[in-house]
């Protein structure tokens, strides 16, 4: 098993940044890709950015050039961090961790980020 912990959500205005984090603990294989997702209610789960250990991040277009994803190997930790954001960037944001070498994919609770206009 594995848990997954965010932190960093929160209300910010247009234009404002926050950075996401999603610290990683128990059964976590050295082989393993943490992103991120985000919901919004009545709209499809969106990949927003992950990466591979040692791999490219992907981004979705709609956060490219104003989002970075970047890991601390040493404290399995992920990091999102969104700058100029918008009010459509407001959304449940979801860490995630998946392994080839484990049948699971793990997700953390979720963190509401809020952007006002």
């Amino acid at each position: 098993q594995v848990q997954l912990v965010e932190s960093g959500g929160g209300l910010v205005q247009a234009g404002g940044s926050l950075r996401l984090s999603c610290v990683a603990s128990g059964r976590t294989f050295s082989v393993n890709t943490m992103g991120w997702y985000r919901q919004v209610p009545g709209k499809q789960r969106e990949l927003v950015a992950n990466i591979h250990n040692g791999g490219t991040p992907y981004y979705a277009e709609s956060v490219k050039g104003r989002s970075t994803i970047s890991r601390d190997y040493a404290k399995n930790t992920v990091y999102l961090q969104m700058n100029s954001l918008k009010p459509e960037d407001t959304a449940v944001y979801c860490c995630y961790f998946a392994s080839p070498l484990d049948t699971k994919n793990y997700w953390g609770q979720g963190t509401q980020v809020t952007v006002s206009s």
